[in-house]
C-alpha cells in the first residue's frame, strides 16, 4: 500500500523542494574524466511509491516506432516477402562472401548452427578463427557468445561500403528516423516474423578514417526477441553520384536472440536465490558503523549468494553448468556493501528508495538523500553496481586491453542485480533492517516503513537500472535519470569514452575490428544492462513479475548520454513524451521524436518521457561525442539545480504520477544563451 502523504501541505511541500534543490546542487557528483559513459548526476529528489497511479493516455505520430508488444506500424509494404534461400557454412566458418573481415556482414545467420535444444532452434556460431586480435596477438574468444540462441536486440547491422555517400544515395540517418521505411531508401530492414519493415538510421562510422569505415545501421527500436531480419542493400552512390559495386550479397538475414537467452542466466540466480529465501525471509546481513545523530549513515554488509569464480570480486565470471549459473562451493557467499542515509526520529517509519550509482561509482553517491531524510520524507539505500563500480575500475582498464575478457564484466554486473533485489528484500522484509537497533526508534519501532519502496537510477543507474527493475518482484515504480541503452551506441557518442577509448584502440588498432570487438563484446553486455530487459519492463513482465511504471528523464544534447540512445529505449518501453517535447527549431529532426506519442494529459503514468532543455546546442548527428565549447555546457547534472524537476521527479516518487510543471516545452535554467 502506498504510504499517504496527505497531510503534507502545499506550503510545506513547496520549501521541501526549493531545499532539496539547494541539496542536490550542493552534492552533485560531477563527471569523471576517465570512465566509460555516462557518469553520475542527482537529477531527481527520490522517494518512494507501490501503488499503480492512474494512467493516462496517448496522442500523435502517425508512424509510430514498435513497442514490445507489437510489430512497428509501416508507411510500405516491405519489397521482399520471404528470406533468401542460406545454406549455413559448417560450425566455425567465416562468411568469405565478403572479403572485407570475417564477421562482415553482421550480424549474420551464416554465423549460427542449427540446434533443437534453443528457444529459437539456433546457436551461434561465430568463428574463432576469425575474431580481432590484439597487439599481443590475442584473439577474442567467443566461446561464452557462442552460448546464445541469436544476436542482440540492439544489434547493428555492419558492411563494408566505404565509398558510399549516403545523403546521395538516401539513405536516412538519425535526423530522418521515419524515412528508413520508405521505398525511395537502398538500405532495407524487415522483420520477417511479422512481415513489417522496421526503422533504423544509418550512417558512416565517423571515429574511422577515410576509406576505412564502415557502414552502420542502427535499429532505432529494439528489434523484437526471437525473430528473424532480412537485410536488403541496393542503389548505393559514391560522392559523384555514381553506383557503387558491393562485393557481399545484397540481402542477407539474422534472427535475435530468445528472452531465455538474454536474460535467462539472471533470472535463474534470482529465482533460486528468493526460492531459498521464502516468501518473506530476508539475507543475512550485518551492521558495521553507524554515524549522525538526527540523520543516520548506516554502512553493512549482507550475504549475496556467489555464482561467479574464486571470491567473487572482480576478475571472476560466472560459474556455468548447462549455460546457467551454479553457486560457488568453495566461496557460496560474497559480502555486498550496503549504504543507508535515514532519519532519526521521523513522526513515523519512511518509505526508502533504492539508488543506483553513476558511473563506476559506489554506493556512497546515496549520501544526497541525507536532505530528504532530514525532512522526514524518505530514507535511501544503496549498494555498489559490482562489475561497474569504482572497485572494478582496474579490472575495466585491462579488460579493454583483452576483450577476451569481457565476461569478467558482464557476469559480475549480473550478480550486481541480484544484490540490488536482495536489498530490496531487507528494506522491505519484517525480516530484514528493522530487526536491527541501527534501523529503529530509541524505543524499538521500526524507521523504515517496508512499504512503497522505489527504485531511482541516475546516469549510468538508468542505463542499468531498467535491467534490475524488470527482474524485480520489490519494488514497482522506477525513475531512471539520464538514462539509456546498448553501451555499442553510446560509446563513441559519450565524451566520458575517450580516456579509455585509447587503451581500447592502442590495443586493436584497426579501425573496422573497433567496431567488431564491440559487437562481440554487447553479446555479453546485453546481459547486464537495459538492452535485453527493455522488452519485459513496462509490458509483458516475465512469469511471476508486475509491469513496472517507468519515468525517464532525458537532457538535450547530453554530452555522457547520448539522446538518440535514450529515445530508443523510450520507444521500445513504448513511453510517452512530454507534449510538445521541444521549444521550435530547437531539434534538428525532420520530425522530432519520431515514433513516440506525446502524452494526451496529465497526471500520467505508465511509461513517461519527461525532456528537459538548458540551451544546450544540438547534439551531434554522427558518432561522435559533443565536446565544449562547440557544443555548449553539458547539460547531464542540470537538472539537480532546477525545481520545477525536482517537483516533478518527488510527486511521481511519492505517488507513481508524472505531472506537467512546464505548461509547454520544459526549459531549464539556461547553461548556454
Amino acid at each position: 500500500m502506498r504510504p499517504s502523504y496527505s497531510n503534507l501541505g502545499f506550503g510545506l511541500m513547496a520549501a521541501c523542494i526549493v531545499f532539496l534543490a539547494a541539496c542536490a546542487s550542493a552534492t552533485e557528483v560531477t563527471a569523471p574524466t576517465t570512465t566509460l559513459p555516462p557518469t553520475t548526476s542527482t537529477t531527481a529528489a527520490p522517494t518512494t511509491t507501490t501503488a499503480a497511479p492512474t494512467t493516462t493516455t496517448t496522442t500523435t505520430s502517425t508512424t509510430a516506432a514498435p513497442t514490445t508488444t507489437a510489430a512497428p506500424t509501416t508507411t510500405a509494404a516491405p519489397t521482399t516477402t520471404a528470406a533468401p534461400t542460406t545454406t549455413l557454412p559448417p560450425d566455425g566458418r567465416c562468411d568469405e562472401r565478403d572479403p572485407a573481415a570475417c564477421l562482415l556482414p553482421w550480424p549474420n545467420d551464416a554465423f549460427t548452427v542449427a540446434d533443437d535444444t534453443t528457444a529459437t532452434g539456433l546457436r551461434l556460431s561465430i568463428p574463432a578463427a576469425g575474431t580481432p586480435l590484439n597487439v599481443d596477438g590475442v584473439a577474442v574468444d567467443v566461446t561464452d557468445q557462442n552460448r546464445a540462441d541469436g544476436f542482440s536486440p540492439g544489434s547493428a547491422i555492419l558492411l563494408f561500403a566505404p565509398d558510399a555517400d549516403l545523403a546521395l544515395s538516401g539513405v536516412p540517418g538519425t535526423t530522418d528516423i521515419g524515412a528508413s521505411l520508405g521505398d525511395a531508401t537502398p538500405v532495407r530492414l524487415t522483420d520477417l516474423t511479422t512481415g513489417d519493415r522496421w526503422p533504423y538510421w544509418a550512417e558512416m562510422d565517423a571515429t574511422a578514417p577515410a576509406g576505412e569505415q564502415l557502414l552502420m545501421v542502427r535499429p532505432a527500436t529494439a528489434m523484437l526477441e526471437g525473430h528473424e531480419y532480412l537485410v536488403e542493400v541496393d542503389g548505393l552512390l559514391d560522392s559523384d553520384g555514381d553506383p557503387i559495386s558491393l562485393t557481399l550479397p545484397l540481402q542477407w538475414t539474422f534472427t535475435i536472440a530468445s528472452a531465455e537467452s538474454l536474460a535467462g542466466r539472471l533470472l535463474a540466480i534470482v529465482d533460486s536465490t528468493f526460492a531459498g529465501l521464502g516468501e518473506d525471509g530476508a539475507p543475512a546481513f550485518e551492521v558495521t558503523s553507524v554515524e549522525g545523530e538526527s540523520i543516520r549513515f548506516i554502512e553493512g554488509t549482507f550475504t549475496l549468494p556467489n555464482h561467479l569464480t574464486g571470491d567473487g570480486g572482480p576478475g571472476n565470471r560466472f560459474l556455468l553448468e548447462d549455460g546457467l549459473p551454479v553457486r560457488s562451493t568453495e566461496h557460496p557467499d560474497y559480502p555486498a556493501r550496503f549504504r543507508c542515509v535515514l532519519p532519526a526520529s521521523p513522526p513515523g517509519p519512511v518509505p526508502t528508495v533504492l539508488y543506483g550509482h553513476g558511473l563506476l561509482g559506489s554506493r556512497g553517491e546515496v549520501d544526497f538523500f541525507e536532505g530528504f531524510a532530514t525532512l522526514g520524507l524518505a530514507a535511501g539505500c544503496a549498494t555498489d553496481w559490482i562489475g561497474m563500480s569504482s572497485e572494478d575500475v582496474p579490472a575495466v582498464v585491462e579488460i579493454l586491453a583483452e576483450m577476451s575478457r569481457f565476461a569478467e564484466q558482464a557476469d559480475r554486473l549480473q550478480q550486481a542485480h541480484l544484490a540490488f533485489q536482495l536489498l530490496g528484500r531487507l528494506v522491505n522484509s519484517p525480516d530484514g533492517f528493522v530487526t536491527d537497533r541501527a534501523f529503529q526508534t530509541d524505543d524499538g519501532s521500526p524507521l523504515l516503513s517496508g512499504e512503497g519502496t522505489a527504485f531511482l537510477g541516475n546516469s549510468q543507474g538508468g542505463i542499468l537500472g531498467g535491467a534490475a527493475s524488470a527482474v524485480s518482484s520489490e519494488w514497482s515504480d522506477v525513475m531512471l535519470g539520464v538514462p539509456a541503452m546498448n553501451y555499442n551506441v553510446l560509446l563513441d557518442r559519450s565524451s566520458d569514452w575517450p580516456p579509455l577509448q585509447a587503451v581500447f584502440d592502442a590495443s586493436y588498432p584497426d579501425p573496422m575490428e573497433h567496431v567488431l570487438v564491440m559487437q562481440l563484446a554487447q553479446l555479453l553486455w546485453d546481459r547486464g544492462e537495459n538492452q535485453a530487459y527493455a522488452q519485459h519492463l513496462t509490458a509483458d513482465p516475465y512469469p511471476g513479475l508486475e509491469a513496472k511504471n517507468v519515468f525517464l528523464l532525458e537532457a538535450f544534447g547530453d554530452h555522457q548520454v547520448t539522446n538518440v540512445a535514450t529515445e530508443v529505449f523510450a520507444r521500445t518501453i513504448g513511453a510517452l513524451v512530454n507534449d510538445p517535447p521541444l521549444r521550435d527549431g530547437r531539434s534538428l529532426d525532420t520530425e522530432p521524436f519520431w515514433g513516440i506519442e506525446r502524452v494526451s494529459g496529465y497526471p500520467a503514468s505508465g511509461a513517461t518521457l519527461g525532456v528537459w532543455d538548458f540551451g544546450t546546442p544540438p547534439p551531434p548527428t554522427v558518432n561522435l561525442p559533443p565536446f565544449s565549447p562547440e557544443y555548449g555546457s553539458d547539460p547531464h547534472g542540470a537538472a539537480a539545480d532546477e525545481d520545477r524537476v525536482l517537483q516533478q521527479a518527488l510527486t511521481f516518487l511519492l505517488t507513481g504520477q508524472v505531472i506537467d510543471v512546464c505548461a509547454g516545452p520544459c526549459v531549464g535554467r539556461m547553461l548556454d544563451g
